[in-house]
Parts: structure tokens; sequence; C-alpha cells
């Protein structure tokens, strides 16, 4: 059995991603800051028959998701997926003309040192699963795409993780790693006939599963 390890995991995507792969037979690492939340979270799965377990790491430490996602192999097996979702925080979203240098040191901690670590840490465990195993998923708000003039930090940092991921998807689908990228045009909202959790998770597992296409943009219209 393999591993599906999400970065970022919550009540709402994360867990429905987390529903849709353990239905497919993966197990689940739930990362995130707060221990007690995934712990919780891996408790309430566990219920419904998936295997999973929660590791406490912080995205803006690189070191932090290397100890994680080696603990998570250990525990759980070899990871074959990876999902790179936390939610940014608010104050990474401030106007252009009020957003200094130090704005930005965080942003760009979160959304590029933070996967960038987290796939120098799987990649080797992939590459050793064979051709057309692996997944690097990553999820993103509008702003990735269309920069917003209220919320440059992320705006900026999510930009740069874009780039990051296109130039994943170029250099690993030469191996059979599969990279992918969804884009998420405003709030997830439960009941939502295209922005509900687990539609969105729907979208994750084909994007793994169909391994056909890097980008998925759900509109906010």
């Amino acid at each position: 059995m393999t591993t599906i390890a999400i970065i970022g995991a919550g009540s709402g995507l994360g867990a429905a991603v987390a529903r849709r792969f353990g239905a497919e037979g993966f197990s689940v690492a739930l990362l995130s800051r707060n221990q007690g939340r995934v712990d919780a979270l891996a408790e309430t799965l566990s219920a419904e028959g998936i295997e999973a377990k929660g590791f406490a790491a912080d995205v803006r430490d690189p070191d932090s998701i290397t100890r994680a996602l080696e603990a998570a192999t250990e525990t759980l097996g070899p990871i074959e997926v990876l999902q790179y979702s936390p939610l940014p925080q608010k104050d990474f979203m401030r106007p252009v003309l009020e957003t200094t240098p130090s704005d930005l040191v965080g942003p760009v901690e979160f959304s590029i040192y933070g996967p960038v670590a987290a796939v120098h840490q799987v990649l080797p465990g992939m590459r050793f699963l064979g051709k057309d195993k692996g997944t690097i998923l990553f999820v993103n708000g509008g702003s990735a795409v269309k920069p917003g003039r209220n919320v440059t930090g992320t705006s900026v940092a999510f930009a740069g993780q874009a780039a990051y991921a296109q130039l994943l998807n170029e250099v690993l689908g030469e191996e059979g790693i599969q990279v992918s990228q969804l884009i998420i045009g405003g709030r997830i909202i439960d009941g939502d006939p295209e922005k509900d959790p687990a539609v969105l998770a729907g979208h994750l597992w084909d994007l793994h599963a169909k391994r056909d296409r890097f980008r998925l943009q759900i509109s906010s219209d």
C-alpha cells in the first residue's frame, strides 16, 4: 500500500482528499502545524476505515517538512502522491503599495521554500516506485494566475510556486512522475456544484489517475 501526504491538511479540502484517496486504498499522512488537529482528523478517518496518521510540520521551516515526511514514510509507507495545499495566512494579503520587502518573506517561505523542501524529500521514493506512479499536486488560489492588487504576498509567491510546478512538470514528466496544479478561484464552498470539497477532491484524484494535464482551473464565477 502506498501513501498520499497532504501538506496543509484540515477539515475541508484536506479531509475530502483523504477520503477520496483512502477509498482507493491509499494510506494518508496528514501534515499541519497543529498536531492536535491532524491527530483528531486522523482519528475520524480511521473510524471510517482509512489508515491515517497526523504529523506536525511548519511549511515555513524546510527542516520541519523534511522530518515530517520522513516520519510519514517510515510509519505509513512510500509516498506516491504529495499534495501541497496549506492555507495562506491573512497577513500575506496586503495591498501592493503597502507591501514592504519584509512582508514578502513569509509568503515566499510558505509558497516556495516549503514545496521545494517537500519535493526534494519525496522524489527519491517516487522514483523507486517506478514509472507512472508518483504524483505531485499543487493547490492554489486564483491569484496564482491572475494577481490581485490587494493580495500582493500570495500573488507574488503563488506565481513563483506556479512557475516551479510547471518546471517540475516539464522535467519530471520525462520520468513518468506527474505534476499538476489545481487553481481554485474564490472560496471553497460546501454544497457548491463546482467548489464543494468533495468535488475538488475528485478533480485531484483525476489529475493523479488520468495524468493528462498540468493545470485545471476552477473559476470564481
